[in-house]
């Protein structure tokens, strides 16, 4: 019985000594495990300060970006306005007397020219989001569609105006046919 006890007694210790280790084990692995954690929030926090920085950084380098260039486009409004105003003011009479020179065909197609810049916009889609371009498009389709329609309607117009001069140049035409006296005759002694 005794040597059963003193069996039993080692067996105790045994698991007692055991149990003390995995207890220990078991702290070591939850300090791992904080460490880890602390760790990977430090590096957590680190990376998303980076990213803001980052994200900062670009907003700042694009907002610069589009500050130049609508300084550049300012810049480049005044000199055009000044460029056209001094040839305005300098160089009137001699546009003028070039326009005297030149035939009645070049000086419509510069008439044309000039109607066609005086209506085309800029398209200025630089700056523009997906949205914004989708209402951009939207905008040039629909005037497209109202330009469409109004060239329809001149088309339809001309034609009605055509056939007209055709059917009235008919009634005069044949309104001369059955008309006698009318017309070139003698009168006074000449010929009219």
């Amino acid at each position: 019985m005794e040597k059963d006890l003193l069996e039993l007694q080692t067996l105790i210790d045994v698991h007692f000594e055991q149990r003390k280790k995995e207890e220990e084990e078991l702290i070591g692995l939850k300090d791992r495990i904080e460490r880890r954690r602390a760790e990977r929030a430090e590096q957590q926090r680190v990376r998303a300060e980076k990213e803001r920085d980052r994200q900062t950084r670009i907003a700042e380098e694009r907002q610069r970006k589009e500050d130049e260039e609508a300084k550049k486009r300012a810049d480049d409004e005044a000199k055009k306005k000044k460029v056209l105003s001094n040839m305005g003011a300098h160089f009137g009479g001699f546009l003028a007397k070039e326009e005297q020179r030149r035939g009645k065909r070049q000086t419509a197609r510069e008439i044309k020219k000039k109607t066609l810049a005086e209506r085309r916009k800029p398209l200025g889609t630089e700056n523009l989001k997906e949205d914004g371009l989708r209402e951009r498009a939207k905008e040039m389709w629909e005037r497209i569609y109202q330009l469409e329609s109004e060239k329809f309607d001149l088309t339809e117009k001309m034609k009605r105006q055509k056939y007209e001069i055709t059917v009235l140049l008919n009634r005069i035409q044949h309104a001369q046919k059955f008309k006698k006296g009318h017309g070139k005759g003698k009168v006074g002694g000449r010929w009219k």
